[in-house]
């Protein structure tokens, strides 16, 4: 039995860029949007991709529950870090929201 590989082949950057990040990867499609003057890539998530994770949708500071289909939105110029998991409700009413989030002392800010 050949030892188990844990890094990608080729010895390139440690960080992924969007493009390498493959659409079919999480269980949906993902398109470009245009929000706040700029593009970002959306993608939706289907439940079943998303099985022992939870998240902390940005549009109402609630958590995603594990298994939930749901809305990752990222800048068209950033990687992937920087993308956020959304409630797919939350994505679409994310311009009739207001930016002054109560948040308790201690809360994760996403």
């Amino acid at each position: 039995m050949s030892p188990r590989r844990n890094r990608p082949k080729g010895g390139g950057s440690s960080g992924r860029s969007a493009e390498e990040d493959a659409p079919g990867r999480y269980g949906g499609w993902h398109s470009a949007e245009s929000w706040q003057g700029e593009e970002w890539i959306v993608r939706h998530v289907a439940g079943a991709s998303a099985q022992g994770k939870t998240y902390r949708c940005p549009g109402c500071d609630q958590l995603i529950p594990s298994g939930i289909p749901h809305v990752v939105a990222w800048p068209d110029h950033s990687g992937v870090d920087e993308r956020r998991h959304w409630h797919k409700a939350c994505w679409n009413a994310r311009d009739r929201r207001t930016t002054r989030v109560q948040r308790s002392r201690n809360a994760p800010r996403f």
